[in-house]
């Protein structure tokens, strides 16, 4: 009955989230439903189980939440998103109209800015530029997707992205881990991408299919939706509510100004983790009044904290006249990050008290049966637990909750560097999550006045085949070479 009660609660929670229920509420509920099927105790396991792990998943994360939300908002509002979006515009043009909105949206997210912020500015500027090039309406979520959604979210090297920071204290790793895997992935998921978007485009033109008919859909619409809100606040960490919240700047700043933040996010990230915090005495933490903790455990969420706080600084120095009502910005940059991280605290709430169960002993026993060894049992289990909760953050939390331990153990029994784990993790939960009922999708597909009947292969194609491919070549590279 416990492994029947864990299918209903996951069946429950799955169903009615894609109907637009919160999971701050389905979590929860969903959890005592799998609980009261084990005969568990059901009041122990809210209060102590499910509020414990989420607790936990706060403390290690909110801060990137935070400062990961601010920093997307006051670059929308400095206007420096719309700066670098319009110049790669610009530069390559209506010729290179893919192209021009995959660079734009993969130098923005690469740079810390919000995938929400990016949509919600890459959209307008895509219309446009489809529409002089009188490419397909269909194209421009995928072509959107492919420069935010993938490598920079779970490949490239360095990226502040929230998925890129949960492994670190699992695995002891830091934000480049497997660095030159990471590259390559980032490699196969661009070209892939890249070439998909260009038949489809080509294969448009031989039929003469042009833009088509209609207007770009009401991006404030998109954002007041409350389904849309419930879905996006799952898989990022910006409530799509907040976005048209305090005040954009009329004009924006001069290009090296723009860019000058997102240099800041990289650099500090890199500076940070490689050189400043190896080179500190740190063996206080190991005291009980700092949590018996190391700085393996809290060295890579360290380093992207310092980034984005100090590229908050460089955004609001270089832009204080333009952020003419600074506080309104940063009150609607620091309540955008408070829903998505309680959602996803529930979410890894009810992954905790699932893996509690006795029954999860089949679950656990199964994935590692996989064939493959551990790097394509750990892609599978996040994959599978990021389909299922459509949260790429949530579903891997749950995953490495649950396994990593496991993992880590095995690891060390193998000898396989945990760098390599990290980058298997979130290349894997970066795959599967892009499925019909993630927030992510629902959104961009709102926001380019599209449909998943219109939208969604293509979507598919580079955002999940091509990301899988790039899992692949990880994995097989890595178990021949090692991590590197």
């Amino acid at each position: 009955m416990g492994l029947v009660g864990i299918l209903v609660g996951l069946a429950l929670l799955i169903a009615l989230a894609y109907r637009g229920w919160s999971v701050l509420l389905l979590a929860p509920i969903a959890a005592l439903i799998a609980a009261a099927f084990a005969g568990e105790p059901l009041l122990a396991h809210w209060s102590q189980t499910f509020m414990g792990s989420a607790a936990r998943f706060l403390a290690q994360f909110f801060p990137i939440f935070l400062l990961g939300a601010l920093f997307g908002k006051l670059m929308d509002d400095s206007g420096s998103v719309t700066a670098i979006a319009g110049a790669m515009t610009r530069r390559l043009g209506a010729r290179r109209a893919i192209l021009a909105v995959v660079i734009a949206g993969a130098i923005v997210t690469y740079g810390g800015v919000s995938l929400f912020v990016a949509f919600f500015v890459l959209a307008p500027m895509a219309e446009a530029l489809f529409r002089a090039a009188d490419i397909p309406r269909r194209l421009m979520p995928a072509a959107i997707a492919l420069g935010t959604s993938t490598f920079t979210m779970s490949a490239l090297p360095g990226t502040p992205s929230i998925q890129n920071a949960i492994p670190m204290p699992f695995f002891g790793t830091t934000p480049f881990a497997a660095p030159g895997l990471g590259v390559i992935a980032s490699i196969v998921m661009l070209v892939f991408g890249l070439a998909w978007l260009a038949r489809a485009e080509a294969s448009a033109r031989r039929r003469s299919e042009g833009f088509g008919p209609g207007i770009l859909a009401d991006v404030d619409a998109a954002a007041a939706d409350e389904i849309v809100r419930e879905r996006a606040t799952v898989a990022q960490e910006f409530d799509p509510a907040e976005i048209r919240h305090g005040h954009h700047a009329e004009q924006g700043p001069p290009l090296l100004a723009a860019f000058a933040p997102l240099v800041v996010v990289v650099l500090v990230n890199l500076v940070m983790s490689l050189v400043v915090l190896p080179r500190l005495d740190l063996t206080y933490l190991a005291e009980p009044r700092w949590g018996s903790t190391s700085l393996s455990a809290v060295g890579g969420v360290w380093s992207v904290v310092v980034a984005l706080a100090t590229a908050i600084v460089a955004v609001v120095a270089l832009n204080l006249r333009r952020l003419s009502e600074l506080r309104a910005s940063m009150d609607a940059g620091a309540n955008a990050s408070v829903l998505p991280a309680v959602s996803v605290a529930s979410l890894v709430g009810f992954g905790a008290v699932v893996a509690a169960l006795p029954a999860f002993e089949v679950v656990r026993d199964w994935v590692l049966s996989i064939q493959g060894g551990p790097l394509v049992s750990l892609a599978a289990s996040t994959n599978i637990l990021a389909a299922l909760t459509g949260s790429a953050s949530g579903g891997m939390t749950i995953a490495l909750d649950a396994l990593g331990s496991t993992y880590m153990g095995l690891a060390a029994e193998l000898g396989i560097d945990p760098s390599l784990l990290h980058r298997v993790a979130v290349i894997g939960s970066g795959t599967l999550d892009s499925l019909p009922h993630n927030g992510a999708v629902v959104t961009l597909l709102a926001v380019c006045g599209t449909t998943h009947r219109e939208g969604y292969f293509h979507i598919v194609m580079v955002g999940i085949v091509g990301a899988v491919l790039g899992l692949v070549a990880v994995i097989a590279l890595g178990s021949v070479f090692g991590s590197f």
